[in-house]
């Protein structure tokens, strides 16, 4: 895994997309978390978390990108993408990104609970798995650790 050095520009450009989905989430009272899948430079997938709404605990905003792009494409695997989560994926979705192919994650804050990315161990490295996933974090980390900050003390 990298951390974000020199902000690249179509990942700062994709990551706030992820994050006015984020938003969009909150405002339905969701955990405001966003994500967006990639392919040759275009959205492909797109999802917010939605686990209340939806009454399905799988309802995570990398599954809902994962599965809008799987629909939008007509393919269970997702080879040469990237996906764009504005938290660290814990370990049901990054057994999802093994399990479709995506290439790439890249994500905004850290998830020092949760996160089996970086924060947890480091799940895409484990010698087990038949697929490598290339990770950079810290892309827009303020923005989205100030929104999940925000939200949660909005609830309290």
């Amino acid at each position: 895994m990298s951390e974000h050095e020199g902000l690249d520009a179509q990942d700062e450009l994709f990551m706030r997309e992820a994050l006015h989905l984020a938003e969009q989430g909150a405002a339905l009272g969701e955990v405001p978390v966003g994500a967006v899948l990639v392919q040759d430079g275009a959205i492909i997938g797109r999802g917010f978390n939605s686990p209340i709404s939806l009454h399905d605990p799988s309802a995570h905003a990398e599954v809902q990108a994962i599965r809008d792009a799987a629909l939008h494409l007509h393919n269970y695997r997702l080879p040469d993408t990237t996906l764009y989560v504005t938290l660290e994926p814990c370990n049901m979705c990054a057994g999802l990104i093994v399990h479709a192919r995506v290439a790439r994650v890249v994500f905004a804050a850290h998830e020092p609970r949760a996160g089996v990315v970086a924060s947890q161990g480091c799940f895409f490295s484990q010698p087990f798995l038949n697929h490598n996933v290339q990770v950079t974090g810290g892309v827009l980390a303020e923005a989205s650790a100030h929104m999940l900050k925000a939200f949660f003390k909005a609830r309290r």
